[in-house]
């Protein structure tokens, strides 16, 4: 056949195939998630989560060694904390002895060049579950901005780097930017969860973190997974609030989400490679139906072609070892 393009010509061999790939992952893409428990030497195994771990802020430390020893600098912290230390208000988010905020210390303490993520939400802390304030089963907006306002005054002065609002109330990211601005921590960045969908796919996390609702669900505050257009008038609000990261969750099943914002902001796009997306390639690769270390790998590229400048994914560490060995 008189064939004048032949496309097979670009994948003969490994090293064309290389030559001409179009998207790359790099340990530097990666943000890890790390999930710190009250204790000492304590390390414990999130079940619904295979090789991902609970840790004690002392061997939290050592694992932040470990993956700084293979290029990923970059840390999103999240706090398992026992129901007595949870009430309405959320008190303990703020606690400067607290368990969370003594972590982001000792890790930007002992690691100056890490760079700590946190969260901005009331669920780990409140005795509702609930990511704002609840009253007679609503979630109350502008009532929960102050707490909001509180927990990353607190964060910055522990000395984090990035603040991360995942809460999806209306109007945090330029309520926070204010508060952080006017106690002069300007240079602390905030990466704003802003299309985060109702999903299905974070159940692990919340074993994880022992963070379940009390009562009901968070579809009035968190994005009907049918909705797209939605997703740029969130981020257009962020943008215009201050953000200086716009993040999409979950992310395998939001590529089209992912291309989107990219395509229409200016700024750096996340993508949160969520629990139950993590969950069901390790379940599948332990069933021996998949090759899981190919899954994971191919995943994450599909996120990054997608248009993720940044990943948060359980699969950090692991895939580190992967591009490493490469």
């Amino acid at each position: 056949m008189n064939l004048i393009r032949r496309p097979r010509r670009s994948r003969q061999s490994a090293a064309i195939r290389d030559m001409v790939q179009e998207t790359r992952l790099s340990v530097s893409d990666f943000i890890l998630p790390l999930f710190v428990m009250e204790g000492q030497n304590v390390r414990s195994e999130v079940v619904s989560m295979p090789g991902i771990h609970r840790f004690s802020t002392d061997l939290l430390l050592d694992e932040v060694q470990e993956c700084l020893d293979l290029g990923v600098k970059t840390f999103a912290l999240f706090p398992n904390l026992p129901e007595s230390k949870k009430d309405k208000y959320a008190t303990e988010s703020y606690n400067p002895d607290g368990l969370y905020l003594q972590t982001v210390r000792a890790i930007k303490d002992r690691f100056p060049e890490a760079v700590v993520m946190t969260d901005i939400a009331m669920d780990p802390y409140s005795s509702d579950g609930h990511d704002g304030i609840v009253e007679n089963g609503k979630i109350l907006n502008d009532p929960t901005l102050e707490v909001l306002g509180k927990m990353a005054l607190a964060q910055a002065q522990a000395g984090a780097d990035i603040v991360g609002p995942s809460d999806m109330m209306d109007g945090r990211v330029g309520y926070i930017r204010q508060v952080l601005d006017q106690k002069n921590f300007q240079d602390v960045a905030i990466m704003a969860y802003s299309a985060k969908y109702a999903s299905a796919f974070y159940g692990p996390f919340r074993d994880a973190l022992d963070s379940a609702p009390k009562f009901g669900d968070k579809k009035t505050y968190q994005m009907n997974p049918a909705n797209s257009r939605e997703a740029l008038i969130e981020a257009q609000l962020d943008y215009a609030e201050g953000a200086d990261y716009l993040m999409v969750k979950p992310a395998m099943v939001y590529l089209d989400i992912i291309k989107l914002l990219n395509d229409n902001f200016h700024l750096p796009i996340a993508a949160y490679n969520v629990s139950g997306e993590y969950a069901m390639i390790k379940a599948a690769a332990r069933n021996g139906w998949i090759d899981g270390e190919r899954a994971m790998m191919e995943s994450l590229t599909a996120i990054k072609r997608a248009g993720a400048t940044i990943i948060l994914t359980y699969f950090a560490k692991e895939a580190a070892h992967q591009l490493i060995n490469k």
